[in-house]
């Protein structure tokens, strides 16, 4: 859920600062008490179908309050999911090709085992007539025709080891080829997974999520209403702490400090003061010109500091409502 951050200050923000060292006046200084408020924009374009909010309206962080029409946005996501399933489909599988190139490779080792075996068989009969022969126990002729019986096959595993090479660079090719072919295909698969992921994140957004917890101040919209990306929805605004905004002057800069506990007074209604703890959060490192809500023109021309000062609200301050500050 996209949301703006602003920090309100209301025309009424701040009616001056009294000096203490005037000794005349019961404050040191006044203001007017402001939060921090929160524009909930719309984060997707539609209808909106709901919106759960109304002014007054407490809302918890992460609830969800409402729901903008996504059916544009489901069907580019289905549209563009599909593109990417046809492109898998789309792929060269080199695996058959290799499992019968494999095939033909486990038959040669084995023909070369045969091979090899029978050489063994052979070199033994040769050896054999070897010593016949020396002893003149058979022809020589004999003793030839079982050399050429092993040079013959010595050949055939020689060929046949040839083989298992040719076989292996070509299962080697295959794969190589195939994976080139792929990789075109493949090339586009991964820019349309990542429009398929943002089509989903805008598909989230159309679900209208509340980001902090706070009172809606304003309400923009309404149900069955045309909405658009950045188009506020409502304004909300955390109450519990509200923010007493006043200012000081040089001289009462030494009676403050960040974090120090002071007294903050608001009218309660009957003529009197309601007392209510607070603490200061912030001082402006510049000096700058009384503001202009201030009545007369000497006062506007004297240098201040603007203070904040944090007060919990138990659910009697409002925006805008004047308070005095004692140090």
């Amino acid at each position: 859920m996209k949301s703006t951050i602003k920090k309100i200050f209301l025309p009424l923000a701040i009616t001056g600062f009294v000096s203490c060292n005037s000794g005349a006046d019961k404050f040191d200084a006044t203001g007017t008490f402001e939060a921090d408020e929160v524009i909930v924009s719309a984060e997707a374009t539609g209808k909106i179908l709901q919106l759960n909010v109304e002014e007054g309206m407490n809302l918890s962080k992460d609830s969800v309050v409402g729901k903008i029409d996504p059916t544009a946005i489901e069907l580019q996501k289905e549209q563009a999911s599909s593109s990417v399933e046809a492109l898998q489909q789309k792929t060269n599988d080199a695996a058959p090709q290799v499992n019968i190139l494999q095939s033909q490779l486990e038959l040669q080792n084995k023909q070369i085992a045969v091979y090899n075996e029978q050489l063994r068989t052979l070199e033994k009969e040769q050896q054999r007539f070897k010593k016949l022969v020396e002893a003149d126990a058979v022809p020589a002729k004999q003793l030839d025709d079982i050399t050429g019986q092993v040079n013959v096959l010595k050949q055939q595993i020689a060929a046949a080891k040839t083989q298992l090479t040719v076989l292996q660079s070509q299962i080697n090719a295959q794969r190589q080829v195939v994976a080139i072919q792929n990789r075109g295909i493949l090339s586009e698969k991964d820019p349309m997974e990542k429009k398929v992921a943002q089509l989903q994140d805008q598909l989230n957004k159309t679900i209208i999520t509340n980001p902090v917890t706070g009172t809606v101040l304003t309400k923009y919209a309404d149900a069955n209403e045309f909405t658009a990306s950045g188009k506020a929805l409502y304004k909300i605004a955390d109450l519990h702490i509200m923010k007493l905004r006043a200012y000081i002057s040089g001289n009462q800069l030494a009676q403050v400090k960040l974090n120090q506990a002071v007294k903050v007074m608001v009218d309660d209604g009957k003529g009197g003061y309601k007392e209510l703890k607070g603490t200061i959060s912030w001082i402006s490192d510049k000096a700058e010109f009384t503001p202009k809500t201030i009545q007369t023109k000497e006062e506007r021309a004297n240098l201040v500091y603007a203070i904040k000062v944090n007060v919990t609200n138990d659910g009697y301050l409002k925006i805008g409502m004047y308070g005095e500050v004692v140090f």
